[in-house]
Protein backbone atom coordinates (compact mmCIF):
# COMPACT_ATOMS: atom_id res chain seq x y z
CA UNK A 1 0.00 0.00 0.00
CA UNK A 2 2.85 2.25 0.56
CA UNK A 3 4.42 1.66 -2.34
CA UNK A 4 1.54 2.04 -4.02
CA UNK A 5 1.01 5.59 -2.34
CA UNK A 6 4.77 6.31 -3.40
CA UNK A 7 4.50 5.66 -7.20
CA UNK A 8 1.03 7.72 -7.24
CA UNK A 9 2.91 11.01 -5.72
CA UNK A 10 5.66 10.21 -8.27
CA UNK A 11 2.74 10.41 -11.37
CA UNK A 12 1.69 13.60 -9.75
CA UNK A 13 4.89 15.27 -9.37
CA UNK A 14 5.79 14.28 -12.77
CA UNK A 15 2.69 15.57 -14.45
CA UNK A 16 3.00 18.83 -12.41
CA UNK A 17 6.72 19.39 -14.50
CA UNK A 18 5.18 18.55 -17.43
CA UNK A 19 2.32 21.09 -16.97
CA UNK A 20 4.98 23.41 -16.26
CA UNK A 21 6.87 23.30 -19.55
CA UNK A 22 3.60 23.75 -22.17
CA UNK A 23 3.82 27.01 -23.17
CA UNK A 24 1.85 29.78 -22.24
CA UNK A 25 -1.66 29.89 -24.22
CA UNK A 26 -1.21 26.43 -25.55
CA UNK A 27 -4.14 23.86 -24.67
CA UNK A 28 -6.01 21.32 -26.94
CA UNK A 29 -5.43 23.16 -30.03
CA UNK A 30 -1.67 22.98 -30.09
CA UNK A 31 -1.82 22.53 -33.88
CA UNK A 32 -3.61 25.74 -34.94
CA UNK A 33 -1.79 28.78 -36.76
CA UNK A 34 -1.98 32.18 -37.80
CA UNK A 35 -1.32 34.16 -40.59
CA UNK A 36 -1.57 38.21 -40.47
CA UNK A 37 -2.08 39.67 -43.70
CA UNK A 38 -1.37 42.67 -45.65
CA UNK A 39 -4.15 44.12 -44.30
CA UNK A 40 -3.78 43.65 -40.33
CA UNK A 41 -6.55 41.11 -40.54
CA UNK A 42 -5.50 37.71 -38.28
CA UNK A 43 -6.84 34.56 -39.59
CA UNK A 44 -6.94 31.46 -37.07
CA UNK A 45 -6.84 27.92 -38.56
CA UNK A 46 -6.40 24.36 -37.27
CA UNK A 47 -5.62 22.41 -40.79
CA UNK A 48 -4.41 23.52 -44.43
CA UNK A 49 -7.16 25.38 -46.64
CA UNK A 50 -8.06 22.82 -49.23
CA UNK A 51 -10.57 24.71 -51.38
CA UNK A 52 -9.38 27.91 -52.09
CA UNK A 53 -10.21 30.43 -54.46
CA UNK A 54 -7.74 32.99 -55.78
CA UNK A 55 -8.58 36.97 -57.16
CA UNK A 56 -5.07 37.64 -58.19
CA UNK A 57 -2.95 35.89 -60.43
CA UNK A 58 0.53 35.48 -58.54
CA UNK A 59 -1.30 34.05 -55.79
CA UNK A 60 -2.53 31.30 -58.47
CA UNK A 61 0.92 31.13 -60.35
CA UNK A 62 3.12 30.90 -56.88
CA UNK A 63 0.24 28.06 -55.23
CA UNK A 64 1.59 26.19 -58.61
CA UNK A 65 4.89 27.03 -58.29
CA UNK A 66 4.78 25.54 -54.65
CA UNK A 67 2.60 22.82 -55.41
CA UNK A 68 -0.39 23.27 -53.99
CA UNK A 69 -1.98 24.20 -57.40
CA UNK A 70 -4.74 21.17 -56.62
CA UNK A 71 -5.86 23.47 -53.22
CA UNK A 72 -7.46 25.79 -55.86
CA UNK A 73 -10.87 25.45 -56.94
CA UNK A 74 -10.79 28.60 -58.88
CA UNK A 75 -9.61 31.50 -59.93
CA UNK A 76 -9.77 35.31 -61.53
CA UNK A 77 -10.08 35.33 -65.25
CA UNK A 78 -6.39 36.33 -65.14
CA UNK A 79 -5.36 33.58 -63.70
CA UNK A 80 -3.52 32.18 -67.09
CA UNK A 81 -0.80 30.77 -65.48
CA UNK A 82 0.60 27.55 -65.98
CA UNK A 83 -1.65 26.01 -68.03
CA UNK A 84 -3.37 23.78 -65.64
CA UNK A 85 -4.32 27.34 -64.36
CA UNK A 86 -6.35 27.82 -67.48
CA UNK A 87 -8.34 25.08 -66.10
CA UNK A 88 -10.10 26.29 -63.32
CA UNK A 89 -13.38 27.82 -63.08
CA UNK A 90 -13.39 31.40 -63.24
CA UNK A 91 -14.76 33.71 -60.46
CA UNK A 92 -15.00 37.47 -61.05
CA UNK A 93 -14.89 39.90 -58.17
CA UNK A 94 -17.27 42.63 -60.04
CA UNK A 95 -20.12 40.45 -60.16
CA UNK A 96 -22.57 38.30 -58.05
CA UNK A 97 -20.94 36.94 -54.97
CA UNK A 98 -23.37 34.57 -54.47
CA UNK A 99 -21.73 32.41 -57.59
CA UNK A 100 -18.14 32.33 -55.01
CA UNK A 101 -20.31 31.43 -52.13
CA UNK A 102 -21.91 28.67 -53.78
CA UNK A 103 -18.77 27.18 -54.58
CA UNK A 104 -17.95 26.58 -50.95
CA UNK A 105 -14.26 27.89 -50.56
CA UNK A 106 -12.76 27.36 -47.23
CA UNK A 107 -10.73 30.18 -48.60
CA UNK A 108 -10.67 33.45 -50.89
CA UNK A 109 -7.33 34.98 -51.43
CA UNK A 110 -7.32 38.79 -52.88
CA UNK A 111 -5.18 41.42 -52.51
CA UNK A 112 -5.54 44.81 -50.91
CA UNK A 113 -6.87 46.63 -54.60
CA UNK A 114 -9.76 43.94 -54.49
CA UNK A 115 -11.32 45.27 -51.37
CA UNK A 116 -10.49 49.30 -51.94
CA UNK A 117 -12.23 48.57 -55.40
CA UNK A 118 -15.50 45.95 -54.57
CA UNK A 119 -15.58 46.43 -50.81
CA UNK A 120 -19.00 44.82 -50.87
CA UNK A 121 -18.35 42.25 -52.54
CA UNK A 122 -15.84 40.92 -50.40
CA UNK A 123 -18.35 42.22 -47.50
CA UNK A 124 -20.86 39.93 -48.67
CA UNK A 125 -18.24 36.75 -48.63
CA UNK A 126 -17.30 37.53 -45.08
CA UNK A 127 -20.85 37.87 -44.28
CA UNK A 128 -21.22 34.76 -45.89
CA UNK A 129 -18.47 33.30 -43.07
CA UNK A 130 -15.94 32.35 -45.63
CA UNK A 131 -12.00 33.45 -44.45
CA UNK A 132 -10.65 35.91 -46.34
CA UNK A 133 -7.16 36.64 -46.78
CA UNK A 134 -4.90 39.88 -48.12
CA UNK A 135 -1.68 39.26 -49.52
CA UNK A 136 0.80 41.79 -51.66
CA UNK A 137 4.30 42.31 -50.95
CA UNK A 138 5.24 45.73 -51.95
CA UNK A 139 8.70 45.69 -52.00
CA UNK A 140 11.15 42.87 -53.13
CA UNK A 141 12.10 42.10 -49.16
CA UNK A 142 8.73 41.28 -48.33
CA UNK A 143 8.60 38.17 -51.05
CA UNK A 144 9.71 35.81 -48.65
CA UNK A 145 7.09 36.78 -46.23
CA UNK A 146 4.71 36.66 -48.16
CA UNK A 147 5.27 32.83 -49.99
CA UNK A 148 5.86 32.13 -46.79
CA UNK A 149 2.31 32.99 -45.46
CA UNK A 150 0.88 31.77 -48.52
CA UNK A 151 2.48 28.21 -48.18
CA UNK A 152 1.43 27.49 -44.55
CA UNK A 153 -2.50 28.83 -45.59
CA UNK A 154 -2.18 25.88 -48.21
CA UNK A 155 -0.01 23.43 -46.00
CA UNK A 156 3.24 23.28 -48.05
CA UNK A 157 6.60 24.18 -47.08
CA UNK A 158 8.37 26.84 -49.42
CA UNK A 159 11.79 26.85 -47.96
CA UNK A 160 13.44 25.10 -51.17
CA UNK A 161 11.87 26.91 -53.35
CA UNK A 162 12.74 30.37 -51.87
CA UNK A 163 16.22 29.20 -51.82
CA UNK A 164 16.55 28.09 -55.26
CA UNK A 165 15.12 31.19 -56.43
CA UNK A 166 17.98 33.69 -54.12
CA UNK A 167 20.75 31.61 -54.97
CA UNK A 168 20.21 31.56 -59.00
CA UNK A 169 19.69 35.40 -58.48
CA UNK A 170 22.85 35.66 -56.46
CA UNK A 171 25.05 33.86 -59.29
CA UNK A 172 23.66 36.78 -61.40
CA UNK A 173 24.56 39.28 -59.33
CA UNK A 174 27.93 37.98 -58.42
CA UNK A 175 28.52 37.38 -62.52
CA UNK A 176 27.50 40.72 -63.46
CA UNK A 177 29.44 42.68 -60.48
CA UNK A 178 32.61 41.70 -62.69
CA UNK A 179 31.35 43.90 -65.10
CA UNK A 180 33.30 46.49 -65.60
CA UNK A 181 31.62 48.62 -69.23
CA UNK A 182 28.09 48.71 -67.95
CA UNK A 183 25.38 49.57 -70.30
CA UNK A 184 22.95 52.18 -69.37
CA UNK A 185 19.20 51.83 -69.53
CA UNK A 186 15.77 53.00 -69.57
CA UNK A 187 12.86 50.77 -68.83
CA UNK A 188 9.46 51.62 -70.00
CA UNK A 189 6.56 51.22 -68.16
CA UNK A 190 3.90 53.15 -70.28
CA UNK A 191 3.95 55.44 -73.09
CA UNK A 192 1.84 57.67 -71.10
CA UNK A 193 3.87 60.10 -69.60
CA UNK A 194 6.85 58.12 -71.04
CA UNK A 195 6.54 56.41 -67.42
CA UNK A 196 9.35 54.00 -65.92
CA UNK A 197 9.96 51.70 -62.89
CA UNK A 198 10.19 53.37 -59.96
CA UNK A 199 13.76 53.38 -58.12
CA UNK A 200 12.38 50.44 -55.13
CA UNK A 201 10.03 48.48 -57.83
CA UNK A 202 10.77 45.24 -59.27
CA UNK A 203 11.83 46.31 -63.33
CA UNK A 204 14.83 48.45 -61.08
CA UNK A 205 16.04 45.57 -58.93
CA UNK A 206 16.30 43.42 -62.04
CA UNK A 207 18.39 45.87 -64.02
CA UNK A 208 20.48 46.14 -61.15
CA UNK A 209 21.39 42.57 -60.69
CA UNK A 210 21.69 42.44 -64.10
CA UNK A 211 24.57 44.63 -63.95
CA UNK A 212 22.85 47.74 -65.94
CA UNK A 213 23.15 51.31 -65.06
CA UNK A 214 19.19 52.65 -64.63
CA UNK A 215 19.23 56.19 -65.77
CA UNK A 216 16.12 57.18 -64.14
CA UNK A 217 17.16 55.48 -60.99
CA UNK A 218 16.29 59.04 -59.65
CA UNK A 219 12.74 59.05 -61.13
CA UNK A 220 9.60 59.78 -58.53
CA UNK A 221 7.24 57.60 -57.97
CA UNK A 222 3.11 58.87 -58.62
CA UNK A 223 2.85 57.70 -55.00
CA UNK A 224 5.31 56.15 -51.95
CA UNK A 225 4.60 52.75 -52.56
CA UNK A 226 3.84 53.16 -56.67
CA UNK A 227 6.32 50.57 -59.09
CA UNK A 228 5.78 53.76 -61.57
CA UNK A 229 7.22 56.72 -62.13
CA UNK A 230 6.60 59.31 -64.79
CA UNK A 231 9.82 60.40 -66.44
CA UNK A 232 8.64 62.52 -69.65
CA UNK A 233 9.60 62.45 -73.46
CA UNK A 234 11.67 65.63 -73.37
CA UNK A 235 13.88 64.96 -70.39
CA UNK A 236 14.21 61.16 -71.80
CA UNK A 237 15.67 62.76 -75.42
CA UNK A 238 17.56 64.85 -73.60
CA UNK A 239 19.94 61.56 -72.99
CA UNK A 240 19.32 59.77 -76.29
CA UNK A 241 23.04 59.51 -76.96
CA UNK A 242 23.74 58.07 -73.29
CA UNK A 243 20.82 55.16 -73.67
CA UNK A 244 22.56 52.06 -74.91
CA UNK A 245 19.91 49.90 -74.25
CA UNK A 246 15.51 50.72 -74.65
CA UNK A 247 13.40 48.06 -72.33
CA UNK A 248 9.02 48.19 -72.76
CA UNK A 249 7.48 46.04 -70.61
CA UNK A 250 4.26 44.82 -72.61
CA UNK A 251 1.08 44.06 -70.97
CA UNK A 252 -2.19 45.71 -70.31
CA UNK A 253 -1.00 49.00 -69.57
CA UNK A 254 1.12 49.26 -72.60
CA UNK A 255 0.41 48.77 -75.86
CA UNK A 256 3.62 49.45 -77.54
CA UNK A 257 4.95 45.90 -79.16
CA UNK A 258 7.31 46.71 -81.93
CA UNK A 259 10.25 48.57 -82.76
CA UNK A 260 8.07 50.75 -85.29
CA UNK A 261 6.06 51.67 -83.39
CA UNK A 262 8.72 53.15 -81.18
CA UNK A 263 10.23 55.02 -84.06
CA UNK A 264 7.27 56.48 -85.35
CA UNK A 265 6.94 58.34 -81.79
CA UNK A 266 8.13 61.98 -82.27
CA UNK A 267 11.72 62.13 -81.27
CA UNK A 268 12.52 58.59 -80.41
CA UNK A 269 14.54 57.40 -83.64
CA UNK A 270 17.11 59.99 -82.07
CA UNK A 271 17.82 57.89 -78.41
CA UNK A 272 20.80 55.73 -79.29
CA UNK A 273 19.16 52.07 -78.48
CA UNK A 274 16.31 52.67 -80.69
CA UNK A 275 18.59 54.28 -83.73
CA UNK A 276 20.27 51.03 -83.08
CA UNK A 277 17.95 48.64 -82.48
CA UNK A 278 19.03 47.73 -78.88
CA UNK A 279 15.40 47.18 -77.83
CA UNK A 280 14.02 44.45 -75.49
CA UNK A 281 10.02 44.10 -74.65
CA UNK A 282 9.39 42.37 -72.07
CA UNK A 283 5.74 40.63 -71.03
CA UNK A 284 5.30 42.47 -67.35
CA UNK A 285 4.02 39.61 -65.26
CA UNK A 286 7.40 38.11 -65.50
CA UNK A 287 9.21 41.13 -64.72
CA UNK A 288 6.55 43.27 -62.02
CA UNK A 289 4.56 40.75 -60.64
CA UNK A 290 6.15 39.00 -57.21
CA UNK A 291 6.14 35.44 -58.36
CA UNK A 292 8.90 32.68 -58.83
CA UNK A 293 9.24 33.75 -62.40
CA UNK A 294 10.77 36.93 -62.21
CA UNK A 295 13.57 35.00 -61.95
CA UNK A 296 13.08 34.43 -66.00
CA UNK A 297 12.61 37.89 -66.30
CA UNK A 298 16.08 39.21 -64.89
CA UNK A 299 17.69 36.13 -66.57
CA UNK A 300 16.05 37.59 -70.04
CA UNK A 301 17.30 41.14 -68.66
CA UNK A 302 20.70 39.73 -68.00
CA UNK A 303 21.25 38.01 -71.53
CA UNK A 304 20.09 41.10 -73.42
CA UNK A 305 22.33 43.52 -71.82
CA UNK A 306 25.01 41.00 -71.73
CA UNK A 307 24.82 38.07 -74.10
CA UNK A 308 28.26 37.20 -73.89
CA UNK A 309 28.39 36.97 -70.45
CA UNK A 310 24.78 35.41 -70.22
CA UNK A 311 26.35 32.42 -72.08
CA UNK A 312 29.46 31.82 -70.22
CA UNK A 313 27.08 31.50 -67.10
CA UNK A 314 24.60 29.14 -68.95
CA UNK A 315 27.77 26.97 -70.07
CA UNK A 316 29.13 27.31 -66.66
Amino acid sequence: MKTYAHFLILILCLSSCVKKNIPEGLNAQESSQSVTDDEGNRIDFDKPFARIISFYSAHTENLFALGAGSKLIGGHSTCDYPEAAKALPVFEYTGDPEYVIAADPDLVLIRPFVRRHNPAYIAALEKAGIPIVSLYPETFDDFDGYITRLAMLAGVNAEAELENFHSELEDIKNISAAIKERRRVFFETTERETRTASPRSLPALAIEIAGGINIAKDAAPVNPLSSIAPYGAEKLLSEADDIDAYIVQTGAMNPTRSLDALRRRAGFSAIKAIREGNVLFIDERIISSPIFRYLQGVKTISHFLYPDVEKQRSSG
